[in-house]
């Protein structure tokens, strides 16, 4: 290990794990480390965490990840957390959690995101002024699911009295963990965008607005103060350094979302570089020169991960969890062929050809999000035939997902006015070259896989950290995040998937009449 090499340690946690990684300032993970956290799903919309539990598996993952990197502790000179968002932590003015975190999976709060929006003349369900107003100086609007920061402020406010009179500060997931490192309660100018209640017309100052605090009914002093995306916080608390085996001088960096930080680990950090990730969710994003918004599409931008910028934000909501629900289907956890099950699968998906003798699947087992806010609709597998095989089964899942994000590419095209040419691709989905090929063939452009795809969100916070820190340039960046191979459309995929793309299509419109009936909104909500 070289003596001049920094490292950063970089904290990524998303909806069912904590990664831990000793990154450098060559953007090489000198080792990590993982540990799994559930979610609590019940009827009524209800999805929560507990932030506890996070806590212990960052505190499990880092001191793993850093005994493993045999990093000088001088050496890791600064810690960086980047979290799943949109989902609201309730602290107590000792510091602690004093309820559940609400998911981004929450939707019992759409009600009262309805009722604050609500006003005439009414467009698409929102009052217009209300609308023009959140548009011009947010960038966006309270999402009529209720699977925003808002959302579940409200939900708390008006179902949880107690706890909402009991909150010092509602923090989002990394900034909950940056008090639990630094002691500082705080957000970024990034964080608080899904709470509609910011200015957002400058990206180097962000600022609470009044009225916006009105229209929400939100009280200011339960929300923390904002910093710049590239603040220091301070200094690690004496405690958790001894614990971790950090020194005590090393540094705690602002937090960033996991979509913000992913953008700089897939190297797309020059204006309209583009990538698109496959996790758990899914999304299609670059960094763009200035705030615009979509509201018919559920396009916007907002603060970046990189001090002074904008990204794309195109959230389109569970992408691999299908393959997860999938997995759990075919493979039952603890069966007798549960191991390896995820190789088993890829190895199935490669035997059927392209189209998946016309199977088709919708993804949209939590609705609809860009390019266009559904909460009733849900997920499907049609054209079926009694030769229909395991294996159609998951390629049809790789494909769906890859229609979904055809489906936003050419929204956000448009939204950015010009074509992606190439597309990184990162996430856990970019691990499978078969499903490189599909998003390659349908999305019909290259897409580049990025090394290590699945440490993209942790390296991207790294670096954010270090050119910060003033260890690194931003423009150094794009060099440092390696490619590992490259797939081209091939022309006869291209043809089928065209065709197979139209059906979905129009699959989503002549069905989301059955699906509202099934599934109406007080019964997605309440």
């Amino acid at each position: 290990m070289a003596a001049s090499l920094k490292y950063i340690l970089a904290i990524d946690m998303g909806s069912g794990s904590v990664k831990a990684s000793i990154v450098s300032s060559r953007g090489e993970v000198a080792a990590s480390a993982l540990r799994h956290v559930g979610t609590q799903i019940a009827a009524a919309g209800a999805a929560e965490q507990d932030p506890e539990e996070w806590w212990r598996a960052v505190c499990g993952a880092a001191k793993e990840a850093i005994a493993a990197s045999r990093a000088p502790a001088e050496q890791i000179i600064a810690v960086a957390c980047t979290t799943l968002w949109a989902v609201t932590v309730p602290v107590g003015e000792n510091g602690s959690a004093i309820g559940n975190a609400i998911s981004w999976m929450d939707t019992r709060g759409a009600k009262y995101n309805r009722a604050i929006a609500g006003g005439w003349p009414k467009v698409q369900g929102y009052g217009l002024f209300k609308l023009l107003k959140w548009l011009r100086l947010t960038g966006g609007v309270p999402v009529q699911s209720g699977v925003d920061g808002l959302a579940h402020i409200l939900f708390i406010k008006h179902e949880r009295p107690d706890i909402y009179a009991r909150t010092y500060k509602f923090l989002e997931p990394m900034d909950y963990l940056n008090l639990r490192l630094s002691g500082q309660a705080a957000a970024s100018y990034a964080t608080m965008f899904p709470y509609w209640v910011t200015d957002n017309r400058d990206p180097n100052r962000v600022h609470y607005v009044p009225e916006l605090l009105a229209m929400a009914g939100i009280d200011r002093a339960k929300l923390p103060d904002l910093e710049p995306v590239d603040a220091v916080l301070g200094t690690i608390k004496r405690e958790v350094a001894d614990e971790f085996g950090l020194a005590p001088s090393t540094r705690v960096v602002m937090g960033s979302g996991d979509s913000h930080s992913a953008t700089v680990g897939a190297g797309a950090v020059r204006n309209f570089d583009g990538y698109f990730y496959v996790g758990t969710t899914s999304w299609l994003s670059c960094h763009v020169p200035a705030k615009k918004t979509d509201p018919f599409h559920m396009l916007t931008t907002m603060p970046a991960a990189l001090a002074g910028r904008y990204m794309v934000g195109a959230e389109q909501g569970a992408a691999g969890r299908c393959l997860d629900l999938l997995k759990d289907v075919l493979y039952p956890p603890g069966g007798a062929d549960s191991s390896g099950a995820y190789a088993e699968m890829n190895r199935l998906a490669a035997e059927v050809p392209p189209g998946s003798d016309g199977l088709i699947f919708t993804p949209w087992v939590n609705g609809v999000l860009a390019p266009h806010e559904d909460p009733s609709t849900r997920s499907a597998f049609f054209n079926q035939t009694l030769r229909t095989t395991r294996g159609h089964y998951v390629r049809a899942v790789m494909e769906g997902v890859a229609f979904n994000l055809r489906w936003l590419k050419r929204h956000v095209e448009k939204f950015v006015g010009r074509s992606f040419g190439a597309l990184n691709f990162i996430g856990g989905g970019a691990s499978s070259e078969l499903w490189c090929q599909i998003m390659a063939d349908v999305l019909g452009c290259t897409v580049r896989q990025v090394a290590n795809p699945r440490n993209a969100n942790g390296v991207g916070a790294a670096m954010a950290a270090f050119a910060a820190l003033g260890e690194i340039a931003i423009d150094d960046i794009p060099a440092l995040v390696r490619i590992a191979a490259e797939y081209r459309p091939i022309a006869a995929n291209r043809r089928i998937y065209d065709r197979q793309f139209d059906e979905f299509l129009r699959f989503y419109k002549r069905n989301r009449g059955i699906y509202r009936r099934l599934n109406p909104p007080a019964a997605v909500s309440d």
